[in-house]
């Protein structure tokens, strides 16, 4: 199809359809622009992050892998045209999928990965960037990424097909899968057109309009706001004895030292962050209400960085978590302490906090 061209109606210009010439160049222009996937039809509030391309898992790298601001993750796979059985596109997508449910009991590696691909692409850590074209404070970036993680846990990934045209029994096998599974696939066309020194992109977007009996991965992700009380509640129901003093414990000495203490947003896990403005506005530590407790190690200079690791080292006693923060602190990104690491070392945790946060 061909489009018109005009200025102030007149000298109006035929312009016939491109090419993206390459898949390379497909995914590098959603890449750079990843308002050409539009999401916003299956959610008008969507807005999607790219995060990453070539994103690798056991069953080769995934084209481009994206987020939005409920955490849902997004495989993307880009097809031209003239490649050929353009239906074998969703069986590849879905077993990515399939690939990063089945090998996602590390959340740490996965976010590591993201990590070294942020970096390399925007100059910023996963955390900053989320922030950052999400509009969110920090507490509000920590909770996305635990929305994330408990989608990836629960293998709730949303799979778009993305190609320059888009053959009809590839539709049809997109509005079957959406009607008879719990699976979100979308197909998205791309028209592509080049005038002077514009490009033109048309985006049309196949599969939102299926309407399904299944419960969404949108509507079960629906955020909502902790306190204090439904914390308590939630460790109560979930955790051991040990655990749930461990985790007692570091809330108390919240309490007690910070200048105040937040709670988070997540849609399944409650979270409280104590708040140390002296000490900068972002935040060294998270605890779950699963037990886990998260040290972060961004947004802050380098001597501060250092001064954090060597607090926890001199205190911690796991050699192997100790290792683990070094590489985190090296990164300038995040480990999580699992629920029995916390319940063993709180004492010594709390020393070390006591430590770090002493000469603020």
């Amino acid at each position: 199809m061909a489009i018109i061209i005009s200025q102030n109606g007149k000298n109006a210009k035929r312009v016939d359809p491109s090419s993206f010439g390459m898949e390379d160049s497909l995914q590098q222009y959603i890449y750079d622009n990843p308002e050409s996937v539009p999401v916003y039809e299956i959610s008008e509030d969507i807005r999607l992050l790219i995060l990453a391309r070539e994103f690798p898992t056991n069953s080769g790298p995934i084209d481009a892998l994206g987020v939005d601001q409920e955490g849902t993750i997004y495989v993307i796979e880009t097809k031209l045209y003239k490649n050929p059985d353009k239906r074998l596109v969703v069986a590849q997508a879905l077993d990515y999928g399939a690939s990063m449910w089945r090998h996602a009991t590390d959340f740490d590696d996965f976010t590591n990965l993201l990590e070294t691909k942020v970096q390399q692409q925007f100059g910023m850590s996963l955390l900053e960037k989320l922030s950052e074209f999400f509009d969110l404070e920090e507490a509000g970036a920590t909770e996305l990424l635990q929305s994330t993680r408990n989608n990836l846990d629960a293998g709730r990934f949303k799979f778009v097909v993305l190609m320059d045209n888009l053959e009809k029994r590839l539709k049809d096998l997109i509005v079957y899968i959406n009607q008879n599974s719990q699976f979100d696939v979308y197909a998205v066309e791309l028209e592509y057109y080049t005038h002077d020194k514009y490009e033109i992109i048309i985006p049309k977007l196949y599969g939102a309009e299926v309407k399904k009996d299944v419960t969404s991965a949108r509507a079960s992700g629906q955020r909502k706001q902790w306190d204090k009380n439904s914390f308590f509640e939630e460790i109560e129901n979930k955790l051991g004895s040990a655990e749930k003093s461990a985790v007692t414990k570091l809330f108390e000495w919240a309490e007690q030292n910070a200048e105040s203490v937040a709670y988070g947003t997540g849609a399944q896990t409650g979270s409280f962050i104590p708040r140390f403005p002296n000490i900068s506005q972002y935040a060294f530590i998270v605890a779950y209400s699963d037990g886990r407790i998260r040290i972060q190690f961004w947004g802050y200079d380098e001597n501060t960085l250092q001064h954090l690791f060597d607090s926890l080292k001199k205190y911690l006693t796991d050699k192997a978590i100790v290792n683990q923060l070094k590489e985190a602190c090296d990164k300038q990104t995040h480990k999580d302490l699992p629920p029995q690491t916390v319940a063993k070392e709180a004492d010594n945790l709390i020393k070390a906090l006591d430590e770090f946060t002493a000469n603020y």
